[in-house]
């Protein structure tokens, strides 16, 4: 039961980033209904990084400064630093001055998002690291060292550095079809890894696209989920770039790979 309940803990954790906090909150590339908003919050809550607010921020300014030293994972400082480096260091003053002057004002005027912004410390303890090992512990009698370990430990580490993997390797392994002349790499080892986030060539060139690719294909479980949720009436006003846009920009940027269905 605890690794059932682990595994199934995990895929929604990584949902609350990749179609949540990513997708969602920080490009704004869907609209959700108010409950599913208030879900994505409270699940990316229990996964013990930091607030939505401050997670979204850091990726906003991550977009517009990519890969300078205004980025807070600049992955030109090297593979170490854009995984799990830029966490352990505090922050330049170029990363700080720049991070002021991202745009916020819609999640400022979220209550919800920063009720738990200001709350963060006490919330994640609470959601991250008592409930999740209390379920098992309680619902199957769980020894309570095997619940911490798996529905902690594993269960955080697990999710923060496969979603560290994003700002690292697909920044340095990979092909550039949308546009050679950027870092961000398509790695199909990363999509497989987070759930669609691997095809970081296209989604910085079209970051406004709700897939995040050019195509939702069996390694995008992300998109799948927000076409389920816009079906379900719980998300509307999916965006995403037309197959005219995209051509257009491969042959101006891209270094010519074929396109085969990612």
């Amino acid at each position: 039961m605890t690794v059932i309940f682990y595994m199934v803990f995990y895929l929604f954790n990584g949902l609350s980033i990749t179609c949540g906090l990513h997708r969602l909150f920080a490009h704004k590339s869907y609209k959700a209904k108010t409950p599913l908003r208030i879900f994505l919050v409270l699940i990316f809550t229990t996964v013990g990084q930091n607030s939505v607010y401050q997670w979204v921020r850091d990726h906003r300014l991550h977009h517009k400064h990519s890969d300078t030293e205004a980025d807070p994972h600049n992955a030109r400082r090297g593979l170490f630093f854009s995984h799990i480096g830029w966490l352990l260091l505090v922050k330049n003053d170029e990363v700080n001055k720049e991070g002021k002057k991202i745009d916020m004002s819609d999640l400022e005027q979220d209550k919800f998002i920063m009720f738990f912004h200001r709350h963060a410390a006490v919330l994640t303890v609470l959601f991250s690291f008592v409930l999740p090992p209390m379920v098992g512990i309680i619902l199957w009698e769980e020894n309570w060292k095997c619940a911490v370990a798996w529905l902690v430990f594993m269960r955080c580490l697990f999710v923060l550095h496969g979603s560290l993997t994003v700002n690292s390797i697909a920044h340095a392994y990979g092909y550039t079809p949308y546009n050679k002349n950027i870092l961000p790499k398509q790695n199909k080892l990363i999509a497989a890894i987070t759930n669609g986030e691997g095809w970081h060539n296209y989604h910085h060139t079209f970051p406004f696209d709700y897939k995040a690719a050019e195509f939702c294909d069996y390694l995008n479980i992300s998109a799948a989920v927000i076409r389920l949720w816009a079906r379900m009436g719980w998300a509307y006003d999916l965006k995403e770039a037309t197959p005219e846009m995209v051509k257009a920009v491969c042959h101006r940027l891209g270094e010519g790979v074929q396109r085969t269905g990612n």
